[in-house]
């Protein structure tokens, strides 16, 4: 149990690191792009992915700030 427990907690600081709200808006423009392909809008996706990371920096860096 002890080597899952390790595991877990690699995978979180790997993925989470000091930023949830990263992790979190990284993911949510993953979904976002994979729904769009989907859904044959993949010319949108090439222009909401790269707003969507750009966004999600700046409220990151807006949190920090303060």
């Amino acid at each position: 149990m002890k080597y899952l427990t390790a595991f877990g907690r690699f995978w979180y600081d790997f993925i989470v690191g000091d930023s949830v709200v990263l992790a979190i808006g990284g993911a949510g423009a993953l979904m976002l792009g994979a729904l769009l392909v989907g859904t044959d809008a993949g010319a949108i996706a090439e222009w909401v992915l790269p707003t969507t990371v750009v966004g999600t920096l700046a409220v990151s860096l807006r949190g920090q700030a303060r």
